[in-house]
């Protein structure tokens, strides 16, 4: 919801648990769930925004209005519903199928047509190697001024600035291939070449019933 033109693509899993007729309701269900979150995310901000310019040293709340302002200008578009079989390989294939459709769609994605210069894919395999080679941690974290000196060991790299190289890692952000978060001061110059990492990360920090887990601990 914070990225500009966010494009999600709902994905249900365990249909085979489900009767064909539930499968329809949850579907429905689900994508109802979804417009009234988005609806009621539009009223919230606008309230929020509000409430600040009213205030009575509006002021004070600039750059917080600035940024509620952006976050309310960021389009989402809510793709229809796949609902999958994950133990059934054919359902993986249809997935796979839908997602490669709708990434193609020029209108959803005006980047699919953009011609990229050369560097930008000779960094993209340079920066494969990195991550695949064996000197590279676990948890793919690297340095961004110490990525940019391995770039630049390649002989058609040799001339590669950082200026540059931060236009080709917010390209290879938006495509997946890495995370950076430019946008945060304590991680700015950070690159995670194993996005892969964060997951895992993720998924043991934030799961279902934490709070209670850790309310349960003494």
């Amino acid at each position: 919801m914070r990225v500009p033109n966010s494009v999600v693509l709902p994905v249900g899993t365990h249909v085979d648990c489900c009767q064909e007729q539930e499968v329809a309701e949850k579907t429905h269900d689900i994508m109802a769930r979804i417009t009234a979150m988005l609806v009621e995310r539009k009223s919230n901000l606008a309230h929020f925004i509000d409430n600040l310019e009213g205030s009575e040293e509006p002021k004070f709340y600039v750059d917080q209005c600035e940024r509620l302002k952006k976050m309310e200008s960021c389009t989402l578009t809510i793709l229809n519903l796949v609902a999958v079989n994950c133990t059934d390989h054919r359902d993986i294939k249809k997935l796979g199928a839908t997602i490669l459709e709708h990434v193609k769609n020029e209108e959803l994605f005006p980047e699919v047509i953009r011609v990229l210069p050369p560097v930008y894919r000779q960094v993209e395999a340079a920066i494969v190697d990195i991550a695949q080679s064996e000197e590279m941690a676990d948890h793919g974290m690297m340095d961004l001024q110490y990525l940019l000196s391995k770039l630049s060991q390649h002989e058609h790299l040799a001339s590669l600035g950082r200026e540059l190289l931060q236009d080709i890692l917010r390209y290879l952000h938006r495509i997946g291939l890495v995370v950076w978060y430019e946008e945060i001061k304590h991680l700015e110059s950070t690159v995670f070449l194993q996005p892969t990492f964060l997951i895992t990360m993720f998924k043991l920090l934030v799961r279902y019933h934490l709070v209670q887990q850790l309310e349960n601990i003494s």
